[in-house]
């Protein structure tokens, strides 16, 4: 898709990396971002957001805002992006770094992202960021319909890729390519416990 081309073009990457990570910003694999979390790799945020099939007037959810720059490419290709994010100080740091670039369609937000954002639902493709057990039910009653939603699903050992499509009160999905996330934390997402099995 050249749109997300131009948006993975359009945003500066070392700004979204940690001081000492900063050489490898353009790298094609995932960094350190602090909080046990990481910046994904481009490679994995490009066919995500591909995925979405954004054609610019969209409301989007993006589960795990992280280091902010999965939101700030959103932002280039959806009309409003309101992202969740659990760890305070990493929704600061993000936040700061979105209004650097000036980005006013993104919305930072504190809280359990498994639960969504129903404030301000629904939303015509949500991207999850972390990987859970299974889709999350309140993220899929969040989905307008003909929405979409892109979550990898698994556990410790590996996850796959999947694509969930809403019309109506029908929901299907497809499985596509094996990943390697964070996990989802939360109310709808792993425990310390059972994860670290």
């Amino acid at each position: 898709d050249e749109r997300v081309l131009e948006a993975m073009f359009s945003v500066p990457r070392h700004l979204f990396t940690p001081e000492e990570y900063r050489d490898l910003a353009y790298t094609d694999g995932p960094l350190p971002i602090g909080e046990r979390q990481t910046i994904s790799q481009p490679y994995i945020v490009a066919l995500m957001t591909e995925m979405l099939e954004l054609n610019g007037e969209e409301n989007v959810l993006e589960v795990g805002t992280g280091s902010g720059y999965q939101a700030a490419v959103l932002a280039y290709l959806a009309g409003s992006v309101h992202t969740v994010e659990r760890h305070e100080t990493l929704a600061q740091r993000a936040e700061q770094v979105l209004r650097r670039l000036g980005l006013k369609n993104v919305f930072v937000h504190v809280g359990d992202g498994s639960l969504g954002w129903p404030s301000a639902a629904p939303y015509h493709g949500i991207i999850v960021t972390a990987a859970a057990p299974r889709a999350p039910q309140p993220l899929l009653d969040q989905l307008a319909d003909g929405g979409r939603m892109v979550i990898p699903v698994g556990g410790m050992s590996g996850q796959f890729l999947e694509l969930w499509r809403r019309q109506g009160d029908l929901y299907t999905h497809e499985t596509t390519l094996p990943v390697a996330f964070v996990p989802l934390r939360g109310e709808h997402g792993w425990t310390e416990v059972h994860w670290d099995r």
